[in-house]
């Protein structure tokens, strides 16, 4: 996959991000939250923000699929899917002190969220990356965020987002930028980034994972589903690989 190509598919998974993103809310708004949910047998209790988002809604669904208890994160929880293991909470992901008190009954900490919402990219990840930190700092749980694969490099070593449209670069090193602020930390962390394309698909469980490199395989491609990707975080938060550090995914 050659320069322009990748810069293509990245641009097309922004796209089909916020499309998937408005049909899974749609759905989810037909259906109440339910809960609380208290977890068994050695099944964890996750805290979630953006849990009604493209990738927060697979990641709640495989969580749940396991056994355990989610609970799930928005400004608008009657959009996140219900469940008998769900607990849908209304809450402001930048609220530190509120994302700390959810945190305290929790796991492990979650963040699904894309800095889209308009305005500065750089300080709407910041805004959530800092609140989420303080949580995790505060309580000694493990934050795992999802990241962005602009914050990957390429093969060759450059970093990935340097090399997108200014009109894309913003959310790319914005990410990059939350990567940084959970690196200067103390706190448990892991952050994930996706392949260049993920979008809503299938779970196929045959993927491989790396760490700072986009990932790409023999026909230059380098995709993701979300469902597969949700698989990967999950299996990661059963069994920690990837302490205190990046890793990313694709096919």
């Amino acid at each position: 996959m050659n320069l322009t190509t990748i810069r293509r598919t990245l641009l097309h998974s922004f796209s089909v991000a916020g499309l998937a993103l408005l049909a899974g809310t749609a759905l989810a708004q037909t259906q109440p939250a339910v809960g609380p949910c208290v977890p068994k047998g050695g099944k964890m209790n996750i805290l979630l923000v953006g849990a009604n988002g493209m990738i927060g809604s697979r990641v709640l669904a495989e969580a749940t699929s396991r056994g355990h208890c989610v609970i799930g994160v928005s400004r608008h929880p009657e959009k996140i899917a219900a469940g008998p293991n769900v607990r849908a909470v209304k809450l402001d992901a930048t609220d530190k002190d509120a994302l700390t008190a959810l945190a305290k009954t929790a796991d492990v900490i979650v963040t699904a969220t894309s800095p889209r919402g308009g305005g500065d990219p750089g300080k709407e990840a910041k805004a959530v990356a800092d609140a989420a930190i303080a949580a995790a700092k505060a309580t000694g749980k493990r934050l795992f965020v999802v990241g962005g694969a602009g914050s990957l490099n390429l093969p060759d070593g450059k970093p990935l987002a340097e090399t997108l449209p200014a009109a894309y670069r913003g959310e790319a090193l914005a990410m990059r930028s939350v990567l940084d602020s959970l690196k200067a930390s103390d706190i448990d962390w892991t952050f994930f980034s996706p392949a260049a394309s993920i979008a809503p698909g299938q779970k196929t469980g045959k993927y491989r994972l790396g760490t700072t490199t986009l990932l790409q395989d023999a026909k230059g491609e380098s995709k993701i589903s979300a469902e597969d990707y949700a698989d990967a975080l999950v299996n990661e938060l059963e069994k920690p690989a990837h302490r205190r550090s990046q890793m990313t995914i694709a096919y």
